[in-house]
């Protein structure tokens, strides 16, 4: 583990003979590699439960639900969020009662508390050892909200409702055996009343198959070709949106290609909204924010991708010379950890969620969110000298390899949902 090159993490837990249900709208997500692990032993029983975009996994029972997620004008503004969680959980209800007719009553259950879905766990299974999984809670100082002051504050009506979306968070860690969050600032984001029933436990990255590769190659839409090694700047995001700096890097853009004339700029994300609000007049929030520099730019230099395979994305990273990664107060990428692991050169935010990844000037680079400047002084730096990050780029794939392994973070996770066994 040393060299930062290899996991060599052997799982040497007694056998586990149980039954388990996983509930997530979107599994498997952050349940894959521990669902994938337990459903490997064919004594075990893995069921998940997950809404209609949900994925298969081998070995694991998928019972998908329908929710119509339409609004309900009739239901007070603060309750609106709530109204649609109880009516999630009334469809996962529903999947619950169906798993009577194959005998299955699960020892172990652990669901995402974020929608809703966990509400009915406990009144259904009260046997059951019941983990919940604590992704952010929301709040109106020190996280997302009120961060950015390019965008309106929210009055007390904004902020009796961003409270009131943490209902079924509140519910599940009254409810729950045990909780778990991926990093230490996401789980500080919770009461300090439940924090102590919350372990830290990041759900991991394949650092085998997520490596280094000199010999990578991209081409571009434009039939043009990429190598690692080349002057590359990436940017990733699930969306292009200010809750991961898209504004911010976009305005870093004409300096650092001013500087950097050979430079190529590859940005993958979507144009919806993940986070937040959409923007005011309708447009992508990617298009708001380029038309402020369209003309200052080589637009032929600077590629929009969209969205990417995953095998497409991990090439990329692989060719990038410079990674940038921003973000609000807010949850931390897996983006994040995977560039790390591929040996990016990082220059990320100096925002709370890096501090559990990135020591500066060790492992990467932080910079102030919303310095732009000093933001496209670092870029145009580390693109101009790509021996000098050879150091950082090591030490990101040992902090990747080290710490948020998928084996190790299997480890951790199993503490919390088998606690007989720690």
């Amino acid at each position: 583990m040393s060299d930062g090159n290899e996991s060599h993490y052997c799982l040497r837990q007694p056998a586990i003979v149980m039954n388990f249900l996983f509930v997530h709208n979107n599994f498997p997500a952050q349940f894959r590699f521990v669902a994938e692990h337990l459903a490997g032993d064919a004594r075990n029983r893995v069921v998940a439960i997950g809404a209609a975009g949900s994925r298969e996994l081998p070995g694991v029972q998928l019972a998908r639900y329908f929710f119509d997620d339409l609004g309900r004008a009739s239901v007070h503004p603060f309750a609106r969020r709530f109204d649609r969680e109880a009516r999630r959980a009334e469809q996962v209800l529903y999947v619950l009662n169906s798993l009577d007719n194959i005998a299955f009553i699960p020892d172990v259950v652990v669901g995402h508390s974020g929608w809703g879905e966990t509400l009915p766990l406990r009144a259904k299974y009260p046997n059951a050892h019941f983990v919940a999984y604590c992704e952010y809670f929301y709040r109106g100082r020190g996280g997302d909200v009120h961060f950015d002051p390019e965008f309106p504050a929210l009055g007390v009506d904004g902020l009796t409702h961003l409270r009131a979306k943490n209902a079924s968070q509140l519910i599940a860690l009254a409810d729950c055996d045990a909780g778990l969050s991926p990093t230490p600032w996401q789980r500080s984001t919770y009461p300090q009343e439940f924090q102590g029933k919350i372990a830290i436990a990041h759900e991991g990255v394949d650092t085998i198959a997520v490596r280094p590769n000199p010999s990578a190659t991209f081409r571009l839409p434009t039939g043009s070709m990429l190598n690692a090694g080349a002057e590359v700047l990436t940017y990733m995001a699930r969306n292009l949106e200010p809750m991961r700096g898209i504004h911010v890097f976009l305005r870093a853009l004409p300096e650092v290609m001013r500087r950097r004339p050979n430079a190529h700029v590859v940005v993958v994300g979507g144009h919806d909204v993940s986070y937040g609000s959409s923007s005011p007049d309708g447009r992508s929030w990617k298009d708001v924010f380029f038309s402020e520099i369209e003309s200052y730019i080589d637009p032929r230099r600077v590629h929009f991708l969209g969205v990417v395979s995953y095998a497409d994305y991990l090439t990329l990273l692989q060719v990038s010379r410079v990674h940038v990664y921003l973000t609000y107060p807010f949850t931390l990428s897996w983006s994040l950890i995977e560039a790390m692991s591929t040996g990016c050169l990082i220059i990320a935010s100096d925002t709370a969620p890096l501090h559990d990844a990135i020591t500066h000037g060790q492992n990467g680079l932080l910079v102030p969110f919303f310095d732009i400047d000093r933001l496209a002084g670092a870029i145009s730096e580390c693109l101009s000298r790509p021996e000098a990050g050879l150091s950082l780029r090591q030490a990101a794939r040992a902090t990747a390899v080290n710490r948020f392994d998928r084996r190790q973070a299997l480890s951790a996770q199993l503490r919390v949902m088998l606690p007989a066994r720690k």
